[in-house]
């Protein structure tokens, strides 16, 4: 576990070293990068209330914000910084439980875009979601 200035205190990260502390939006979600593979990352969320839909399972936002970010963080640890441009999500059963991660997989990587495949499984390891994700490259040529 990291940790980060805030203003006068130190407060807990969620992110490797490689990961900017001040993406709030993440870090308030609880994301946390489980492992690191060749050709993406895992990443995991703690589930709560507050991520819970009206239903009481995790929020539809939320499973696509874990899509965007499982993706979006491998392309960080290559050192690429990019922009998403379609993100396509398949539903697959209701997640509940305590903890939802997201496994990423870069498809192809090209001179300006960027297409990877997630999957997203509850705490039973059963695929919950399906989505691909088509990135720009930013300062590409």
């Amino acid at each position: 576990m990291c940790w980060r200035p805030s203003g006068s205190r130190l407060v807990r990260s969620c992110y490797d070293d490689f990961l900017p502390a001040e993406i709030d939006f993440n870090q308030h979600l609880g994301i946390r990068v489980v492992r690191h593979h060749k050709d993406g990352v895992t990443i995991s969320c703690d589930l709560r209330k507050e991520l819970h839909n009206m239903s009481g399972v995790l929020h539809g936002g939320v499973t696509a914000t874990l899509v965007d970010v499982a993706a979006g963080m491998a392309l960080m640890h290559r050192g690429q910084k990019a922009t998403t441009v379609e993100l396509k999500i398949n539903y697959l059963r209701p997640v509940t439980g305590r903890k939802v991660t997201a496994r990423s997989r870069f498809v192809r990587i090209g001179k300006t875009l960027v297409t990877a495949v997630v999957d997203v499984f509850d705490d039973h390891k059963n695929r919950a979601a399906i989505g691909i994700v088509t990135y720009m490259l930013l300062g590409a040529q």
